[in-house]
């Protein structure tokens, strides 16, 4: 017993230790992520920065093992520009994914703000049925839809069959702005009513202005779609040179200028910029309308 009493007694760690370890701690977590975060970001932006110096190497030197530009080459740019139907190209893309987008967003809130306010017989089928028009894949109905536009109205060799469908409302649209708009809470909609307003001026000034990230995130899904559109033009415009958008002309291109890679590269930098661009300047509003769109169903 003696020796248990009078055995030394160890001290506690002081608290100066334990916060030194905890910042330790905190530091290589820290140190970690941020590893991480640089690792994904040098995954995603190399293969971009490849393709930009790429654009600016002269003939000689493009897929070589050298990876700066021994002379900076921005003529190849005006090449591009320079190449017969690319400004076409440009516009064509600009009219499909810019009047589609316009389109889509006008057709699409109604029926989404409809779902989501709204108490009707049938609601719940509605739902179900924009749902499962999203799960359908859309070569089922390329063949029948081919044969209406280009047999029934005479529309091929022009971008109207892939301009007009979006005028009727798109199904991810629908669904996901009506996702952010059972966000808003009822109390807004009543007070409007009680003020006077109508439905649809209630959903003019008081909805709309509350869900801009929704819409800007559709808007911007929408248009991401539009400009990289392959298979729609393919399908559709590939008789007429006139109506060839920019992702359309790019195989194109990319089949004229075979061995030049240079000049390849610069036309998919052209390409890819006015998209990067865009989601550069809007990426708030896009980030926080997909993220709103979960917080309740």
């Amino acid at each position: 017993m003696t020796h248990v009493l009078d055995r030394p007694v160890r001290p506690a760690p002081s608290v100066s230790a334990a916060g030194r370890a905890a910042r330790r701690r905190a530091l290589l977590e820290w140190i970690a992520v941020h590893a991480l975060g640089v690792a994904a970001a040098l995954f995603f932006t190399l293969p971009f920065v490849f393709v930009v110096l790429t654009s600016l190497m002269s003939d000689s030197q493009a897929l070589s093992r050298d990876l700066i530009p021994h002379t900076w080459e921005w003529g190849n740019y005006r090449k591009v520009f320079d190449t017969p139907g690319f400004l076409t190209w440009w516009r064509n893309t600009l009219v499909y994914a810019g009047l589609g987008t316009v389109l889509t967003v006008v057709s699409s809130v109604p029926v989404a703000y409809a779902l989501a306010k709204f108490r009707f017989r049938g609601r719940n089928l509605s739902l179900m049925l924009v749902i499962s028009m999203m799960m359908l894949p859309p070569q089922v109905v390329v063949i029948p839809m081919y044969l209406f536009w280009a047999k029934q109205l005479d529309l091929s060799g022009t971008l109207w069959p892939l301009i007009v469908p979006m005028a009727f409302g798109d199904a991810f649209s629908v669904f996901l702005l009506r996702q952010f708009l059972m966000t808003i809470p009822n109390e807004y909609l009543d007070a409007a009513k009680v003020d006077g307003c109508g439905d649809l001026r209630t959903l003019v000034r008081v909805v709309l202005p509350m869900a801009r990230p929704g819409i800007a995130a559709v808007a911007l899904f929408q248009f991401f779609y539009a400009w990289n559109d392959y298979f729609g033009p393919q399908i559709y415009a590939s008789e007429n040179p006139g109506a060839w958008t920019l992702s359309y002309g790019l195989e194109s291109f990319k089949g004229a200028h075979h061995t030049d890679w240079n000049l390849t590269m610069a036309a998919t930098v052209l390409v890819m910029a006015p998209v990067i661009l865009v989601f550069f300047f809007a990426q708030k509003a896009f980030v926080e309308g997909v993220t709103l769109t979960g917080v309740k169903g």
